[in-house]
C-alpha cells in the first residue's frame, strides 16, 4: 500500500475528489496519509480533518527561497514514508531539491490541455481567463508528473471540456473541475499506485 501526501493551498475541491474516490475504493494500492498546506487558512485542512487524515502547515511566506521551503517540507514528510506527492491546487512552486528527491513521484492537476495555457503565471482562474480571451472552443484538464519546468512533466491523463457561449471564469472553472479534474486526478493517482505508468523520456504509457 503506497502512502500519499496531498499538497494544498485553498479550498481543497480536488482533495475532496481524492478523498471521495478513496472512500469508494477507486484508489487501488494507495491511501492518503498526510495533507500539507502552504497556507494555514486553507479550507482543505478542514476537509482532511473531517476525513481523519493527518494535516501539516508549512507556510510559504515564512521562507525566503524555494530551497528553504523545500527543506521545511522535507522535514515534515521525510519520516512519513511518502511514495507519492499529489499537488491539488498547490500554489507554491517547488524547488529542485524536492522535485529531484521525488522524481517521477509528484503528480499535478492543471486546468487546461497542456501544452496550451500552462507554464509560469498560469494557475487558478488566470488559466480560464486566458482560455476565454483566446476564443478556443475546447479546454480541459491535465494530470501530469512534475519536473523542473512549470507544467512541463510527462502527461499521464487528459480530458477535454467544451467552452460554451456565455461562459465566464467561474462557470468554466467549475465545469472543468466537475467534468475533468475530479475524474482524471484520482485515476492518475490510482494508476501510479498500481504501478501502471511507464515513463520513457517525457512520455507515459499506461500499462
Amino acid at each position: 500500500m503506497m502512502n500519499i501526501a496531498v499538497f494544498v493551498s485553498g479550498g481543497g475541491t480536488n482533495l475532496q475528489a481524492l478523498i471521495d474516490a478513496q472512500e469508494r475504493g477507486e484508489i487501488k494500492n494507495g491511501r492518503i496519509v498526510l495533507v500539507l498546506a502552504s497556507n494555514e487558512k486553507a479550507y482543505a485542512l478542514e476537509r482532511a480533518k473531517k476525513a481523519g487524515i493527518e494535516t501539516a502547515v508549512v507556510s510559504r511566506k515564512s521562507y525566503g527561497s524555494k530551497e528553504e521551503y523545500d527543506k521545511a517540507v522535507l522535514n515534515v514528510i521525510d519520516d512519513k514514508n511518502i511514495d507519492l506527492i499529489v499537488l491539488a491546487g498547490f500554489l507554491s512552486i517547488l524547488g529542485e531539491t524536492l522535485v529531484e528527491r521525488y522524481k517521477n513521484r509528484i503528480i499535478n492537476i492543471h486546468p487546461s490541455l497542456i501544452p496550451l495555457f500552462c507554464g509560469d503565471g498560469f494557475y487558478g482562474k488566470k488559466v480560464h481567463t486566458a482560455v476565454l480571451n483566446s476564443g478556443v472552443k475546447v479546454t480541459g484538464a491535465t494530470a501530469h508528473f512534475v519536473n523542473e519546468i512549470t507544467d512541463g512533466g510527462a502527461i499521464i491523463l487528459q480530458k477535454a471540456v467544451p467552452v460554451e457561449q456565455g461562459d465566464n471564469e467561474d462557470i468554466l472553472q467549475y465545469r472543468v473541475m466537475r467534468q475533468a479534474e475530479w475524474e482524471i486526478l484520482p485515476k492518475a493517482v490510482s494508476l501510479f499506485c498500481e504501478g501502471r505508468i511507464k515513463i520513457t523520456g517525457n512520455k507515459t504509457e499506461i500499462l
